[in-house]
């Protein structure tokens, strides 16, 4: 199992000041193995906040970013679900899932995460997963009139199951729901028969292991 933040869209300090006290109490060190975050972290001491939380940390580069040294993209692999990370200012229209559709299949992988909405989704469409998990902060964007709910997503990564938890801040309470996505695994060929005069080969399947992840980034 791998536990892996899925957060963006902070703006500090320029639209707003913190991560909600409320968000700050459920992300405690040592319970997160992996950070993926979608851009627009804005400032030097929210990316280290965000290392406290969990060694391993991908950003991808916003559209507001101060760090041009972000990459525009990521791809991270947890065999055998293959995830990809981009802001999302790449989407035409924005938000739009053919459009995303589209970047998955280029990046080819089986969960896109985006953000630059701040609105949170988690969908699956065209047999893979896309996840927005909105703007951590609330923090306001010229596309959207009301206000913007925080939020950020935990995905629980458990083989070819990938469990998504979104945090919601609603009237003051943090909201929880719950969406799973399951990639389509083929089954492994049948083993050929071995010749009297091959080495016999162990009878004991290894664990399956996800692949490790290069070491988190820094960029400041």
């Amino acid at each position: 199992m791998v536990l892996v933040l899925i957060i963006g869209d902070l703006h500090i300090p320029h639209r707003a000041h913190d991560l909600p006290a409320k968000f700050r109490k459920l992300l405690v060190p040592g319970k997160i193995q992996q950070i993926l975050c979608t851009g627009n972290v804005c400032d030097r001491e929210t990316y280290e906040y965000l290392r406290t939380i969990a060694g391993d940390v991908y950003v991808v580069r916003g559209d507001y970013d101060e760090s041009a040294s972000f990459p525009p993209s990521a791809t991270i692999v947890h065999t055998p679900i293959r995830i990809g990370v981009i802001h999302g200012h790449q989407c035409v229209p924005t938000g739009d899932l053919d459009a995303l559709s589209a970047l998955a299949r280029q990046m080819d992988v089986d969960v896109l995460v985006s953000g630059h909405t701040h609105t949170f989704q988690a969908i699956e469409y065209d047999g893979r997963f896309f996840v927005n998990p909105g703007s951590a902060t609330g923090a306001w964007t010229g596309s959207y009139n009301g206000e913007v709910t925080p939020s950020f997503a935990l995905m629980d990564i458990q083989g070819a199951v990938v469990v998504t938890y979104v945090y919601q801040l609603v009237e003051g309470e943090v909201r929880v729901e719950k969406i799973e996505y399951r990639k389509e695994v083929e089954a492994p060929k049948p083993a050929q028969s071995q010749s009297a005069t091959s080495i016999p080969q162990s009878g004991v399947t290894p664990q399956n292991i996800p692949s490790s992840p290069q070491a988190g980034q820094t960029f400041w």
